[in-house]
């Protein structure tokens, strides 16, 4: 098994377990401790996993992981929700994407569309789509900051509302049954709600690792969902509260 392989199945171990030890992880992958321990090196480095006495954690669930790392995990599963993106957005269609890894993945997904107006606070999305197939693309201003280049704050807020568009796109830290909606930081809650305002449908695009996820922000209720596009099925306790809310939920095949 290649190490990237080995480290996507880790994370999922350590996701199930909560606590997994490295003679547990050499063991169950038939390696030596120290591929596990190289293996665990760069992952400790990219906030994924936290080292403790005897193994490796999940961090403190406050904080997600850098915007980089981030694009690069779950990455196959973050394309196929673009794909499902692809097939709702149809060229000539107005929309606003925020800054969310998924999102900034997805928006690649609509390259081959055509006369698309986007509005997006990311130079991530902003860079996938401006120069394509007339395309306008409008991006917020303001200061951006250095983990993914995303503009927020008053400028930006100021910006979204003088458009009216079809489709809010917006991929959050987390979902959970009971508190909706949730990210990290006040200035992500201000922002979503804004472009959820100034459109008429709502798409969250979130991977199935969002699910049951309490982050530090409340956005919104589930409610304020359209669609939900992801990769997995939800369990029993938030697919029900998302049929009860009305939400049309796509999972990618």
């Amino acid at each position: 098994m290649h190490s990237t392989t080995r480290q996507k199945e880790i994370l999922k171990a350590v996701r199930h377990k909560g606590l997994c030890t490295i003679l547990e992880l050499a063991d169950q992958f038939s390696v030596s401790d120290e591929t596990i321990r190289r293996d665990v090196k760069p992952m400790v480095s990219a906030g994924l996993v936290e080292k403790v006495h005897g193994g490796i954690v999940i961090p403190d669930e406050g904080h997600e992981p850098p915007f980089q790392y981030r694009m690069v995990e779950n990455h196959e599963a973050k394309q196929r929700i673009g794909f499902e993106l692809s097939k709702i957005i149809q060229s000539g269609d107005s929309l606003i994407l925020d800054t969310g890894s998924t999102t900034a993945i997805a928006a690649h997904a609509l390259q081959e569309h055509s006369n698309l107006l986007v509005v997006t606070n990311s130079v991530e999305t902003a860079r996938a789509l401006a120069t394509r197939n007339g395309n306008r693309v409008y991006i917020a201003g303001g200061e951006l900051r250095a983990d993914d280049a995303a503009a927020f704050g008053p400028s930006a807020i100021a910006f979204i509302k003088q458009f009216d568009v079809k489709y809010a796109v917006l991929s959050l830290g987390g979902v959970d049954p009971v508190k909706g909606l949730m990210v990290d930081h006040l200035e992500e809650a201000e922002f979503s709600r804004t472009v959820m305002e100034q459109a008429q449908k709502t798409i969250v695009v979130v991977d199935q690792s969002k699910f049951n996820r309490s982050r530090l922000v409340k956005v919104a209720p589930l409610d304020v969902i359209d669609v939900l596009i992801t990769d997995g099925e939800p369990d029993p306790d938030l697919a029900a509260c998302l049929r009860n809310a009305e939400v049309e939920v796509i999972v990618t095949g």
